[in-house]
Order: C-alpha cells, then structure tokens, then sequence
C-alpha cells in the first residue's frame, strides 16, 4: 500500500511550508466536509480544518509511514476534533443550525422545499450517536471505503458495518415521512 502523501509529509516534518501548502490543498475540501457533516455547521467546520491542519503540523515529525495512509490518520483527527467540539457543545448548549445556499436554477417552492428536506435530514444525522454519524459521514457523504472508515475510527471492519446498519436504520426511522428514496445509495456496502 503506497501513501500518495508520505513524500509531503516527510517534507512537512523537514519544516518545508509549501509541502504544507499543498497537504492543505489535496485535503481541506473532505475535511471540511466530514467536520460539517459531523458538526452541522460551516463556521465550525471551517474552524475545525484549521485546528486539523495545524495538528498536521505539529505531529508531522512523528509521522510514521506505512503504519496507515496519512488520508486515514487525517480522518481519524477530522473525527476527534469533531468529538472534542461536540462534547463542548453538550457541555455549553450552543449548537446552531446551518444554512444552505438555495440552487438558482430551482424554482422558490422548490429550493424552499430541498432546503427543508436538507434541514430535516441534517437534524436526523444530528440525532444519531456521534460514532454511527460519524460512520454515516465516512462511507456515505465521503465515499470512503469502510476498511479505511474503519481505521479511521478505530474499529473493525464488522464493527463499522454495525455501526452503519443502525445508523441507516434509525435514518430511515426518523424521515420515513419523506419516501423511501431519500437515503439514496445508503445501503450500499463498500469493502474496498
């Protein structure tokens, strides 16, 4: 298993900060995105990629290659800083709602209507413990494969696969209301 990163990491380790650079730019697009899947909020997704980049950072010099792709150790960390935030939001109450940009080619009844779906469903993923949604955010919304999700979490692959089945079981449970096609291909099962 080569890791397409271990040369940049290697660079970083060495304190070279345009190896740093393009770390950021081959990956702060999915890890906004997990964290925002996980999180539910932008800003904080935002906030989350900066702290996950600057961890990058700091541990590069430890990083040992080989062990696992640095892609699925960058997840692992996505995924804690994400636990960290979530478990201060308990602690503060502060949870806040996202927004979504409407589509400019949807009418407003239908882009009103996608947005309260949207909502709908990201108050379900919401709902679900924090380690199937953060499965579901993996495999489904980052297209992982469920080895890497799998390590990524710090589980077996059984384990995640659990993990995924109650998670898309209590999703269904909570927006039966809006059809059966809504999931999409969540069933699927990937064992790349």
């Amino acid at each position: 298993m080569t890791d397409p990163d271990a040369d940049l990491i290697l660079r970083v380790a060495a304190g070279d900060a345009r190896a740093g650079e393009q770390i950021v730019l081959r990956h702060s697009a999915r890890v906004v995105r997990v964290a925002r899947r996980m999180l539910g909020d932008a800003t904080e997704a935002e906030d989350v990629a900066q702290d996950v980049f600057l961890r990058v950072w700091k541990a590069a010099s430890g990083w040992r290659t080989g062990e696992a792709l640095f892609q699925t150790w960058l997840h692992r960390v996505t995924i804690n800083a994400c636990y960290d935030r979530l478990r201060r939001r308990r602690e503060t109450a502060d949870a806040e709602a996202g927004l979504d940009v409407a589509d400019p080619s949807d009418t407003p009844d239908e882009a009103w209507f996608k947005r309260q779906r949207a909502q709908r469903v990201r108050q379900a993923i919401a709902q679900l413990p924090e380690r199937q949604r953060a499965a579901i955010a993996l495999c489904h919304f980052e297209q992982t494969s469920n080895i890497e999700a799998a390590a990524a979490l710090g589980v077996s692959v059984d384990a995640l696969e659990s993990l995924l089945a109650r998670g898309r079981r209590m999703l269904k449970t909570l927006l039966a209301d809006l059809g059966p096609d809504l999931l999409g291909d969540v069933g699927e099962v990937r064992k790349e």
